[in-house]
């Protein structure tokens, strides 16, 4: 959705703003909890030491993923809140750290996908949430969902400067 509504930004920047408001919350509780994991794994932490490191690809791909996270999110919520108040270069900085961010998660997505695909399977069929930690699991992601969703409509009253964009 966000990559197609920047192909007709000015029709449709409400449902971009409502997206990407929408998606924060589940997407800062992922680079919590994926932060956690490679702390207590560098901190020498057994449980996270048990499941190894991921490949080395997937490591040096990490930080240009969460830093294009966070630019793309800051600069995004910076323009709804904003518009060009502090200057034309946060449109610049949102547009490239989407590109950056596109391929970035992309690639580090497609690296991932047989053990998620596996891990997936396994939370499934093992039973509804006997395994340590599915119910915590599920009602975190749960609640990032309800939050975002709150947080995307609640947004919807609200006039963002940076909806005077010419096109």
């Amino acid at each position: 959705m966000e990559c197609a509504t920047a192909f007709r930004i000015r029709q449709l920047l409400p449902a971009h703003y409502f997206v990407g408001l929408l998606l924060l919350p589940p997407v800062l509780l992922k680079l919590g909890s994926t932060g956690y994991r490679a702390a207590r794994y560098v901190l020498g932490d057994p449980r996270y030491r048990r499941a190894g490191p991921p490949p080395a690809g997937l490591r040096l791909l990490a930080p240009v993923v969460v830093v294009a996270t966070v630019l793309l999110l800051g600069s995004g919520v910076e323009l709804w809140l904003f518009g060009f108040r502090f200057g034309a270069g946060w449109l610049t900085l949102h547009e490239d750290s989407f590109l950056v961010w596109f391929f970035a998660t992309g690639a580090h997505v497609l690296g991932h996908m047989d053990s998620t695909r596996r891990l997936a399977l396994a939370d499934v069929a093992g039973g509804g949430g006997r395994e340590p930690g599915a119910l915590t699991r599920r009602s975190l992601v749960t609640a990032s969902l309800v939050v975002g969703l709150l947080l995307a409509l609640l947004s919807l009253p609200w006039w963002s400067p940076f909806g005077l964009l010419e096109s």
